[in-house]
């Protein structure tokens, strides 16, 4: 990945303070979004972390895989599935296979799913996202692929080294870049 894009992403960021009493900030990836450069360099420099896997398909989660999951499948020449959250939106008609999250960023439960027959046996499957923070959602949906799962890309690793190294998760930044 290029320093410039490096920069850009820093630059596009920030932290939000959701008002008095929250004692926390979120994230604010907008600008991420916005940023022509940025989406223009994204999906190579996610793909590159993992170009020498070989993946077939990028499988992301809902909401903001959906924005880095295409553009990282595109980059490498590989097809795009979509992973759900359940109870998060209308029902989806198609059988689906189901992954629990055992506790999430915000010490919530999850389930985590993709549409069945869209990953086969000969798939090598890459899981990308923005931000990984606890590893627990790559770690649901890596379980959906047993022997096929090569990693996760994210554009933000936040997890502990060994959760990282543990689950195969690479980052184009850290926590400590955002700070």
């Amino acid at each position: 990945m290029s320093d410039d894009l490096r920069d850009l992403l820093r630059a596009r960021f920030g932290w939000t303070d959701p008002g008095e009493g929250t004692g926390y900030v979120v994230s604010n990836r907008s600008g991420w979004w916005r940023d022509p450069h940025i989406l223009a360099g994204l999906g190579e420099a996610l793909g590159d972390l993992f170009r020498d896997a070989a993946p077939t398909v990028v499988v992301s989660p809902e909401v903001t895989g959906f924005l880095v999951g295409p553009l990282v499948a595109r980059a490498i020449g590989a097809g795009f599935v979509e992973a759900y959250r359940a109870g998060a939106r209308r029902p989806i008609a198609e059988p689906m296979t189901w992954a629990t999250v055992p506790t999430d960023h915000r010490g919530d439960q999850q389930q985590w799913g993709v549409r069945d027959g869209l990953v086969g046996p000969a798939d090598r499957v890459l899981i990308v996202d923005d931000w990984a923070a606890t590893g627990a959602q790559a770690r649901a949906l890596s379980s959906l692929f047993p022997g096929a799962y090569v990693g996760t890309a994210v554009i933000v690793d936040e997890c502990p080294p060994e959760v990282s190294a543990e689950l195969g998760i690479r980052g184009l930044l850290t926590g400590q870049d955002l700070m």
